[in-house]
């Protein structure tokens, strides 16, 4: 074992300082050494452990090395010492990525007229927009007196705390990209929130979103610093809609500009479950498997957590994570007329549809916004299984998952088909 464990040394200092283009290198490490432990391995091994990413199980480890050591045989190296499980690379993500395009924002991102809305007071366009009609939510709220119950995780680019629509359900959340309390992202602006006008109109922020904002704003983050601003609060505003006195979580895992690492997904993951949530929304996919999600994913379907993703933007079939893995709902995006979008992905991970097209709904700085992607379908189904959580408290997540799959049959490509809440709770009766 001395000779083994020396030559191993020997291979790891012959190849530290070939050079290579990341500026950082970043791996996800399952260990049985415990934090100490697996400390005390990167004292031998030039890598430095930066934090738990499991809350507290103490297994699951960040860990980086230098710019100039080579990552493959880092990876190879470490696979192989004592005490170490697992070791995968931590991969940077993108979120809001792929085909969908929004041509003309819908006429109901323009009427502003103000309803009220479960101790708010929103936009009626967003709360008698079409998708809602499409997925029977209100035959479904009003039939069977549900709305909502439950925390419900959203793991995003954050949510604007200050939505007046958003504010009563909004707990405070936790801000990984930054290590600190807190899900808003509002951090991400530099620049000081734009004042509200009676005279904003509907504008482009990036190729799926149009925002009412003033001209000026809204040029500022049609660019790439700002690609991804706002989906979070849009996904959140979703979720609320579908579920209005459920509770949402606002987990920051990705920055304005698209951004984030896998590592705080899982960080995001056990927190979700280690802070009593209900549910976790994922409007987001990634193509290159990951062993330690798939075990996050595992372990809040163990802890009765019920998980939805998207399935992803690319109009392939083809298999994209998390939607793909066994214990989430994946789902994929249709238009008003009850056909398959055609930037949805589609296939075998696909549970169920919902509709993805000019969904009106919260936008930053108090105002409204419409969007297309499978991000914005996601959130329906995560609201409607807190609908029927109204039902059942003590919902598993194999029967959330059958409960929803009572659907609108379409096409095979679609699962199970498109969402219709009254169904999905109508299976629930004794």
């Amino acid at each position: 074992m001395f000779k083994r464990h020396v030559w191993l040394r020997v291979i790891f200092l012959f190849f530290l300082f070939v050079p290579s283009a990341a500026a950082e290198h970043r791996f996800i490490v399952r260990t049985s050494l415990g934090q100490s432990g697996l400390q005390q391995t990167c004292l031998l091994h030039l890598c430095n452990v930066v934090r738990s990413l499991d809350g507290g199980v103490n297994q699951v480890f960040l860990v980086t090395t230098s710019d100039l050591v080579n990552s493959d045989l880092f990876l190879g190296t470490l696979r192989l010492l004592p005490g170490i499980v697992d070791a995968e690379v931590d991969q940077l993500l993108a979120i809001g990525s792929g085909q969908a395009t929004l041509l003309t924002p819908p006429s109901g991102l323009s009427d502003a007229t103000p309803v009220g809305f479960y101790g708010s007071v929103v936009w009626q366009g967003y709360a008698l927009q079409p998708a809602a009609q499409i997925i029977r939510l209100s035959d479904a709220q009003n039939s069977f007196a549900v709305t909502g119950v439950g925390l419900v995780a959203d793991i995003d680019t954050g949510v604007d705390p200050t939505h007046p629509a958003l504010i009563n359900v909004l707990l405070s959340g936790y801000d990984f990209t930054r290590n600190q309390p807190g899900g808003s992202e509002l951090t991400d602006w530099p620049y000081a929130s734009p004042p509200a006008c009676s005279g904003c109109q509907p504008a482009n922020v990036n190729q799926s979103t149009a925002a009412v904002l003033d001209q000026s704003t809204a040029a500022v983050l049609d660019g790439a610093p700002y690609a991804a601003f706002g989906h979070g609060t849009m996904v959140a505003g979703v979720i609320h809609l579908a579920a209005p006195t459920a509770y949402i979580l606002p987990l920051k895992t990705f920055n304005a500009n698209g951004t984030g690492y896998l590592s705080d997904i899982l960080r995001a993951t056990y927190f979700a479950v280690q802070n009593q949530a209900n549910i976790i929304n994922m409007s987001f996919d990634f193509t290159s498997p990951s062993v330690e999600m798939e075990t996050a994913i595992s372990y809040a379907n163990q802890n009765g957590v019920i998980c939805v993703a998207s399935v992803g933007n690319d109009g392939q079939q083809m298999v994209t994570y998390p939607a793909s893995y066994t214990t989430v709902m994946g789902v994929a995006s249709t238009s008003d007329l009850d056909a398959r979008s055609t930037f949805s992905n589609y296939g075998s991970e696909v549970w169920v549809a919902a509709p993805g097209e000019n969904i009106v709904t919260t936008f930053p700085f108090g105002t409204y916004a419409a969007g297309s992607g499978t991000s914005f379908s996601s959130p329906f189904v995560a609201g409607g299984v807190a609908l029927l959580r109204n039902l059942k408290i003590g919902l598993a997540p194999a029967d959330a998952a059958q409960a929803i799959a009572h659907a609108k049959q379409l096409t095979p490509q679609l699962g199970n088909g498109r969402l219709d809440l009254y169904l999905a709770l109508d299976s629930l009766r004794p």
